[in-house]
């Protein structure tokens, strides 16, 4: 089982690949991404209270598969911190935050029991490798191209419905417009 997640949430393309995240490099300003990667729209954004959810997405799961992940970005524009204290979808069973973590070689992945902090200012990525929704006992498997409802429940803000578009098995995140494809490299 613990195999099974580690893979749903971990970069496929990095097996094939090596160390690269799957996204093709592009000239500085261009925006291209590989063949078969279609990515959620970085400049949509939801917002409840002063919470922003921007480019929610899923990956596409293979039948049978008891669990995904779903991976978004939450700034917090307000003056005083909040945190993501729930999440809930009809596609699954449990829906729970989760960190996942390397130390060494050794992958741990658990719930954050007292949910998510999201300080004032600052924004939280969930992303493969790290924070991220964990959707338990899946009714079925996520088919790219759908799209699944997952409300979000901050402590201060409230309830929060988005919209979790599924995309490719190796997807990544999109970056917000008008950013260099090539930071952090």
């Amino acid at each position: 089982m613990a195999t099974i997640v580690a893979a749903t949430l971990l970069s496929p393309a990095a097996w094939a690949h090596g160390s690269d995240d799957g996204a093709a490099h592009a000239d500085h300003g261009a925006e291209t991404h590989d063949a078969g990667l279609s990515l959620p729209d970085a400049d949509a954004a939801w917002q409840a209270g002063d919470m922003t959810v921007t480019a929610p997405y899923s990956r596409a799961t293979l039948p049978n598969a008891p669990v995904a992940g779903g991976f978004l970005t939450i700034t917090n524009d307000g003056a005083t911190d909040d945190r993501l204290v729930a999440a809930s979808t009809d596609i699954a069973g449990r829906t729970e935050i989760h960190q996942m973590t390397m130390d060494g070689d050794v992958m741990t992945m658990g719930a954050l029991e007292d949910g998510l902090p999201i300080a004032a200012g600052q924004a939280v990525t969930l992303e493969p490798g790290g924070y991220h929704l964990m959707f338990m006992q899946l009714d079925g498997p996520l088919v790219e191209g759908d799209t699944v409802e997952v409300t979000l429940t901050f402590e201060t803000a409230g309830d929060l419905t988005v919209p979790l578009s599924i995309q490719a098995f190796n997807a990544r995140a999109a970056a917000p417009h008008g950013t260099d494809p090539h930071a952090g490299h």
